[in-house]
Parts: C-alpha cells; structure tokens; sequence
C-alpha cells in the first residue's frame, strides 16, 4: 500500500474508520460489473463459477472486465481490512486519553457510530469475496445466511448500544448544543442502522428457504424503518442549525451523507421485493422498481448539488483536500463517489435495462455507465490522495491532528 499506518495517539478521531469503509465501498463498486454484466442465470449474484465461465469464454471485452473486477475488489479489500485493524488498534489506545473523555461528553459522541457502519461494512466485503474467489460456495449458502445475519445483529446491537449512550445521556442530562449540529453530522447513526439493515435484507433476496427470506425481511425492515425515522429527525434538526447558524466548515462533507442512505436504503428495498416475488409470490413490477430508483437518483442528485454548493462557498476542498489542513472528517467524501457510482448502477441494468427503456450495451447505455465508472475512477483517485495526505509525513507534524468535534 502507498501509505504509512502509525499511532495518532490522543490526535485520532474515530471518523478514521470512514477510510476503511470508504475502501470497501469501492469494493462494491468493482463488483458492479460482476453484478451486471456476467451472466448468472438463476441466481441474484454472480459466484465464481460465473466468472470461471466468462474467463473461458470467447468474449475479448467481458474477460478484461471480469480480470479489473476481480484486481479491484481483492486489492480494496485487503485496503480495507488494513485500515480496519489499524483502526481498532488506535480506537483502543484513544479511549485512554483525555480526548475520548472530550469526545463521550459532546455532541461527536456520535461519531463512534462510523465503527459498527464500519463493520457491517465488513461483513459485506467478506461476503464478496466469498462470492467472487470461493468456488462452490453457493452450495453451502443456505448455512451460510443465519451466520451472516446473526453477525450484522450483533454490529447492530454495538449500533443501539452507542446510540443508547449518547441519547440515555442527553435525554437525561442534556447537553447538547444544537448551535453546533450545523451539518448533517447526526446522520451518521441513520446511516450505520441502514448498512445494518442492507445487510441483513441480503438472505431475503438469494435465499431460496422461506423462513430465512421471511426473518431477514422482518430483520432489516426494522432497522430500515429506524434508519429512515433517525436520518429524518437528524435532517431537519440539522438543517435548521444551519439556516441559523450557517454551515460548520470542518462538517460540510456531512451534507453528502444522504447519497450513501439512498443508496443503502434502495438496495435493501429491491433485495427484500425480490425475495417476496419469488417467496411469496408478491406483485412488485418493474415499473414499480424504475419508479423507485429514480426517486433514489433525484434525491442524490439534489443532496450532491447542496453539498456540492455548501463546499465549494466555505472552501473545504483548497484548505482540507487540496491545502494543508487535515480533517478526519475529509474521508465522508469518500461515501457519496462510491454510492452514486454504486446506485447509477442499478438504475441504468436494473430500472432502465430492466424495464425496456434501454437496450444493455447500447450507445446510451455505455454513456450512462461510463458516467457511473467516471465517478468510481474520481473517488479511487480521492482515496488515494487522502490515504497520502493523511498517513504519509513525519509523525510530529502538526498538519496531521485530527478534529473530534464538529459532529
């Protein structure tokens, strides 16, 4: 890797952990192609045994997608897992200085939320490349799932324990400064319960046994639901802070975060349709389906605008990007490249393809993804200059603090 891992001590924030997500996401993003054009007739993902095929076919274009595919997903994950460890190494040394007693007794303490988004996170890469490297894996799946869902209860249980903290704390003592949540900071919980929730609506679209579709539909309905309603409050709270307050400079990245709840938030929703279809024979259409994912696309297109606005005004990206000011906060941009990339995805195969609007391999068709791989190379490109900016340089340097307020 082409940076240095080294102790931050009392200067790390635990917004770090948004770099090994951010790494896992692009994970996801490579295995869009994989998703959408291998063929895996019967099954809602390509396994192994897909790309096997493709890469003993005859297809000259098919195979070198298949070859950066599988150069992608193995070379972010082992991104991920790196800062991951890291992470929760430098996690349990900050808890014994001051700076965690600061961080527990503010408004940030909700930033310990990006460790269970984190994990759930991944449990999802781990699943890939399970799906992508293991051969014969879908034989013993079915095994596999419960496994899989008691995993991302027990992230979502770390999730509930943190938020149950932070508001048996406020609600009971007060304390929190609404003139500082100027961002979207907040959000962060809605957006950890989703990834919780994403994760475990997964069984509810492969599995082909009834009562694992049924548990992990109820399963992630409910932190769906609690998603939706924290990420709601969370919006307006937040949003009429900075009408009054205007927008805190250190957490505009924050006004990106909707994007990444969209995109979790609609992929649960289609993995859990799915999973009724072939179950319980529901009556979901694909006009229903096109309908939903260009909601989703608009929604992340007004938030991106906003933030994008917000952002350049304040001059985040020449003095925290670009300059020489470092903010842990800066890898929350990271996020909305990946979900945009991820989410055009599906609404170009699945709402466009999927509902004869657009032929799949068409001259519009190659326009539209290029647009979503344009996005995915801008945040690799992103990654790699914060990885830089962030872990690279001598250890005294102060340029490398990292905020813990602000959320």
């Amino acid at each position: 890797m082409p940076f240095i891992l080294r102790k931050f001590g009392d200067r790390y924030s635990p917004l770090y952990f948004l770099a090994a997500l951010g790494a896992g996401g692009l994970m996801v993003t490579f295995f869009m192609y994989l998703m959408f054009w291998v063929p895996h007739p019967g099954r809602a993902v390509p396994i192994f045994e897909d790309m096997a095929a493709v890469l003993q076919g005859q297809n000259t274009a098919l195979k070198a997608a298949v070859w950066v595919a599988y150069v992608g997903i193995g070379f972010f994950a082992l991104m991920h897992f790196r800062l991951l460890i890291w992470n929760v190494s430098e996690y349990l040394a900050f808890r014994k200085t001051d700076a965690w007693k600061t961080l527990v007794s503010g408004n940030a303490e909700t930033q310990l939320m990006a460790i269970p988004l984190t994990l759930a996170m991944s449990i999802n890469a781990g699943f890939i490349l399970g799906l992508v490297f293991v051969p014969g894996l879908w034989n013993v799946v079915e095994y596999l799932f419960p496994i899989a869902m008691l995993a991302f209860l027990a992230v979502g249980v770390l999730a509930f324990r943190i938020m149950g903290a932070f508001f048996g704390r406020v609600l009971s003592q007060g304390g929190f400064d609404c003139s500082k949540n100027n961002s979207f900071a907040q959000m962060l919980p809605a957006f950890a319960i989703a990834m919780v929730g994403v994760g475990l609506a997964a069984p509810a679209a492969m599995s082909a046994t009834k009562w694992i579709m049924a548990t992990s539909y109820i399963l992630s309905t409910f932190f769906i639901v609690a998603a939706v309603i924290m990420g709601t409050v969370a919006l307006f709270l937040g949003f009429r802070s900075m009408l009054e307050n205007g927008a805190q400079e250190e957490g505009a990245p924050t006004l990106w975060v909707a994007i990444p709840i969209m995109t979790v938030v609609a992929i649960a929703l289609m993995r859990q349709d799915h999973g009724m279809h072939v179950q319980l024979g529901s009556r979901g259409n694909q006009a229903d389906l096109f309908e939903m994912l260009t909601t989703m696309v608009s929604v992340q297109l007004l938030f991106a605008l906003l933030g994008f606005l917000v952002l350049r005004r304040v001059g985040y990206f020449a003095k925290y990007v670009f300059g020489h000011a470092r903010s842990a906060g800066s890898y929350a941009l990271v996020c909305p490249g990946v979900a945009m990339s991820v989410l055009l995805q599906f609404w170009i195969n699945k709402g466009l393809v999927g509902g004869g609007i657009m032929e799949k391999f068409s001259t519009g068709y190659l326009a539209l993804t290029a647009v979503a791989i344009a996005l995915q190379i801008v945040t690799i490109a992103l990654v790699f200059h914060l990885n830089a900016s962030h872990f690279a340089g001598k250890r005294s340097d102060p340029a490398l603090k990292a905020t813990v307020r602000g959320a």
